[in-house]
């Protein structure tokens, strides 16, 4: 059983990994929108995607999730048994829920079949949001995802043995809506949790408004 701490939680920091390389080739048509530039001055304008699998004692568990460039925010999620379109393309209807302004937005995301797939291609025009892609197996364009999942896996993954998906969904709710969005710190974000830097925004964009 495990035992409560009255002590602060706090993340657990990682190497830095950046290199330079040159992005792959693309196909269908879609090309890399954000050129590796992982910075947004505003909320809902450049969102990453990805998804991971968890292992449980009842079989495999896959997590997409969905962030927000400007405050690293995972503004939508979603956990499945299967690997499937349904998958992501639930995890993407989540952000759109929350998305209050009307422009458009670019999701990036890597070449998995789930992304490619006519179906969610459909999905993203239906609902305003520009598809972007990584080059041919190059991590390094979606990098921000893929950083967030190895702080997933680091901070909480690693430290647990999952029993059932019901119990793992709890504590990929806890660790991703509780202690990611609302008490981790980032350096990106000014040393605040990024719901706090991106309700900060709001506040701040309130008060200079006419």
């Amino acid at each position: 059983m495990w035992k409560t701490s009255h002590c602060p939680l706090r993340g657990i920091p990682a190497p830095t990994r950046w290199k330079r390389r040159k992005s792959g080739e693309h196909s269908a048509g879609i090309t890399n929108q954000l050129a590796r530039d992982f910075t947004a001055l505003i909320p809902n304008t450049k969102w990453v995607t990805d998804l991971t699998y968890i292992s449980t004692q009842e079989d495999w568990l896959y997590l997409a999730v969905v962030l927000d460039l400007f405050s690293r925010q995972v503004i939508g999620w979603s956990m499945q048994p299967q690997l499937g379109r349904d998958l992501v393309i639930q995890a993407v209807l989540m952000a759109v829920w929350q998305k209050s302004t009307p422009q458009a937005v670019i999701l990036h995301s890597n070449r998995n079949t789930q992304y490619t797939a006519q179906e969610f291609q459909v999905f993203l025009k239906a609902h305003g949001i520009v598809s972007s892609m990584s080059g041919v197996g190059n991590w390094y364009d979606n990098a921000v995802a893929e950083s967030f999942f190895g702080l997933l896996k680091r901070e909480r993954v690693y430290r647990r043995r999952y029993q059932t998906r019901a119990k793992t969904r709890m504590d990929m709710f806890d660790y991703i809506e509780r202690f990611y969005n609302q008490q981790r710190s980032h350096s990106f974000t000014q040393g605040l949790a990024p719901r706090n830097f991106r309700e900060q925004h709001v506040q701040q964009s309130s008060l200079t408004c006419p």
